[in-house]
Parts: structure tokens; C-alpha cells; sequence
């Protein structure tokens, strides 16, 4: 009988059931057939409700859907420019800052792609850059930024993994910068084929242009300056981003309307995040007879007859999360993958911030990774391109980003360095 049931989850699952109800499904039956009361489902449930850090999702989520509806990108752009247009590969570079940092807040739901897409397609064409380099760009630039502050896989595993979040926060700022500067390098490769004159630096500019995103410069210092400072938890800071652009776009710039535009915020960004905790409260369930039957375990002694050291577990983990990062969204990944992970990783001595590290930059990369990576569609469907075309523009973004996957894992130092002192 036990078969037959999960035989039939499995074929709901293969004709495309949401993931929750095949998790959940799972789950249930699971306990059911070990004897095990379904209550333990619900008592999940409950701790994950009573978690405080759990608010920061729904407030950060928002805090990103108001700023992209609004004509922050458009500030933050012009402000960019002024400061780094003038570089060689100037204007692409001012591209990886912007949408790093709505992808910091949006969690690479697509949001980037389909809100900056639009602006940004045109200033790259109208700079001279080819059409091929600009679509590739803006595809992998679709997920670049989920490494920094406040980013919302960040914060889902550190409540899944139990890690500090201050400390997951700031372990991903090195390896998010040094992301940035080999995708920066390779746009300052490809501009020497830009014949478009380059920008003149102006003082008057620079200054006009941070007057203009007065009020959009503040909020990185007031989120990482409150937790860092000890003034402020993440939940708090949390509150008061959420709080900071509701106010700023709605009574001090006027980009979005209360009645109008606000309600529709709501709802887009409060999907996302109902869809998230959906998968988390159904996957608990799920994650907990797992670890119950001590299947990681179980895992860890099949692994060590052909894994015998950290490094080569540490490669056997990449190519496992690339295939994972391309078939599976971030927030379901992180919620049943990470906890079988973490006690095989234990037994291997890995550091626990930097095996998140490398965990998120693995599913980073998966955004873009063929031929399932959700970014290539969503950039397929936002710029009507043949998704194939798209693989193939995306593949020199891909080794570049592998290379640093790479470097990251193998060198602790950069995911570290904020607490070896």
C-alpha cells in the first residue's frame, strides 16, 4: 500500500503538482506509515510561526516590490552613472550595481528582470553595446546581488540552518563583491569593441545626481548601520525599511499612490512571500521525517566510500547544487536541501557560514544554468527571445561565475575574513 502511495505522489509530481502538495503529501504519508503522529507536521508549523526572524520576509520582500515600482531604479541609475560612467565599461558596470541591489531585496524572484529590464536594455544598445552582450548581462544580472544584505535566501537559511543572520549577512559581502568584479572585468573587455565615446566625469552631475536619490542613499547605511551597530535586529530593521520607502515614495517623492499603486504592491510581494512560506511550513514536515530516519546519515556512510577529504566533498557539492539550482526555485531548495547537508558537511569540518556561502552562490549561479534556470525564461518571455538563444549569450556570464564559485569555495578566506580577527 505505502508503495502505491508513493509511486502516485511521484507521478502527481512528474505531471507538474505544485511543489507544496507533493511535499506535504509526502510528509504526510511518511509518518502515517512509520506509526508517527501527523500532529508532529503541525507543531513544525508552529515553532516556524513563533520564529521572530520570520517577519523579515514579508517586510524586506515589500520594502524591495515598493522601490521597484517606484522610480528608484531610474535615481539609483542616473547616480551610478555619474559616479562610474566614465570607467571603461562604465555604463555596464552601473548596470551589476543596480541590479544587485534590488536583487538584494526582491530575493531574484524576477523582479529585476522584468522591472529593470525595460530601462536598462535600451541605455545599453544606445551606449553601443551589442545585443547579444546586453541580454547576457541583464539575464545573469538577474540574481547577481543575492549574497548581499538584506537578501531574503540569506534569511531563509539562516532560520533553516539556525545561523546567525547578522553573521550569514555580512559573510557574503566579499564573495558578492568579487562576483561583481569578474562580471565588472568582463564588461571592461567587451567595451574596447564600444566605438561610443565615453563619459565625461562631472562634478555638477555627480552632485545633481545624489541630490536626486537622496532619499534612496540613506537605506543601505540604516540596515546594515542598525544591525551592525547593535541598534537594530534584522526583524527591526526589517520594520523600519519596509516603514522608510513606504513613506519616502508615497508622501515625499510622490512616485506611487496609496490607494492606487500600494495595494497592488501588497499583493504581488505578499504572493511571492505566501508562496515562500507555503513551501516552508509543507516542507518542514517533509525535512523532519528525513532527518528522523537519519537519512543523512545514511548518505554520509555511502558517501564516504568514494568521498575521503572536505575538498572533495566540497567539489561533489557544487556539481550537486548547480543541477539542484537549475531544477528547483531558491526557497524550495534551501528548505529541503540544506538540512540534509548540514550534518555531512558537520562530519567534513566545513564552517557553517562558509558552507552557506557556497550553498547560495551555487544557487545563484543555477538561475542561469541550461537548461532550466529560471532567469533564462523569464528573460526569454521579458524580451521575446528564443530561450536557446539565451543559453548561448549566457555561457560566458556562466564560467565566469563558475570560476568564482570556485574561489569561493576553496578559499575560505573570503567568506571568513570578517571573523578571523
Amino acid at each position: 500500500m505505502s508503495t502505491f502511495i508513493y509511486l502516485t505522489i511521484l507521478a502527481f509530481a512528474l505531471f507538474g503538482a505544485p511543489i507544496f502538495l507533493v511535499m506535504s503529501a509526502f510528509a504526510l504519508s511518511a509518518f502515517y506509515f512509520s506509526g508517527i503522529e501527523l500532529s508532529a507536521v503541525a507543531v513544525e508549523i508552529y515553532r516556524l510561526a513563533s520564529a521572530p526572524t520570520i517577519l523579515t520576509i514579508p517586510l524586506f520582500t515589500f520594502a524591495g516590490y515598493v522601490l521597484a515600482e517606484s522610480k528608484a531604479p531610474v535615481r539609483l541609475l542616473r547616480l551610478c552613472n555619474a559616479f562610474l560612467g566614465w570607467m571603461p565599461g562604465g555604463v555596464a558596470i552601473v548596470c551589476l550595481f543596480i541590479c544587485a541591489f534590488f536583487t538584494a531585496f526582491t530575493g531574484a524572484s524576477g523582479v529585476t528582470i522584468i522591472a529593470l529590464g525595460g530601462l536598462l536594455y535600451p541605455i545599453l544598445i544606445e551606449e553601443g553595446y551589442s545585443e547579444k552582450f546586453t541580454l547576457g548581462l541583464i539575464t545573469t544580472c538577474g540574481s547577481l546581488g543575492l549574497l548581499f544584505p538584506p537578501s531574503l535566501p540569506i534569511i531563509l537559511y539562516g532560520i533553516i540552518a539556525k545561523v546567525d543572520i547578522d553573521q550569514l549577512f555580512l559573510a557574503g559581502i566579499i564573495p558578492g563583491i568579487l562576483l561583481m568584479i569578474f562580471l565588472g572585468v568582463y564588461s571592461i573587455f567587451e567595451s574596447r569593441k564600444n566605438p561610443k565615446k565615453k563619459h565625461v566625469l562631472s562634478v555638477v552631475e555627480m552632485r545633481n545626481a545624489i541630490w536626486d536619490a537622496r532619499f534612496e542613499i540613506p537605506l543601505p547605511f540604516i540596515i546594515l548601520g542598525g544591525i551592525y551597530g547593535g541598534l537594530l535586529t534584522p526583524t527591526e530593521a526589517s520594520a523600519i525599511s519596509a516603514a522608510y520607502v513606504l513613506f519616502v515614495n508615497c508622501l515625499l517623492t510622490r512616485d506611487l499612490s496609496f490607494t492606487k499603486d500600494i495595494p497592488k504592491v501588497i499583493i504581488e510581494s505578499l504572493t511571492l512571500v505566501g508562496a515562500i512560506l507555503l513551501i516552508l511550513c509543507c516542507a518542514l514536515g517533509l525535512t523532519n521525517y528525513l532527518v528522523d530516519e537519519e537519512i543523512p546519515m545514511k548518505i554520509l556512510e555511502a558517501m564516504r566510500t568514494i568521498i575521503t577529504n572536505k575538498y572533495i566533498f566540497l567539489l561533489t557539492l557544487n556539481v550537486f547544487l548547480l543541477i539542484v539550482g537549475c531544477l528547483m526555485d531558491i526557497f524550495s531548495a534551501i528548505i529541503v536541501v540544506v538540512p540534509l547537508i548540514l550534518p555531512i558537511a558537520e562530519q567534513f569540518q566545513v564552517n557553517p557560514l562558509h558552507l552557506a556561502i557556497v550553498f547560495l552562490t551555487n544557487l545563484e549561479i543555477g538561475y542561469i544554468t541550461p537548461p532550466v534556470g529560471i532567469n533564462l525564461f523569464i528573460s526569454s518571455f521579458r524580451f521575446n527571445r528564443p530561450v536557446l538563444e539565451l543559453y548561448k549569450l549566457t555561457i560566458p556570464y556562466l564560467i565566469l561565475m563558475i570560476v568564482a564559485l570556485i574561489i569561493i569555495t576553496y578559499i575560505p578566506w573570503f567568506t571568513l575574513f570578517w571573523f578571523n580577527s
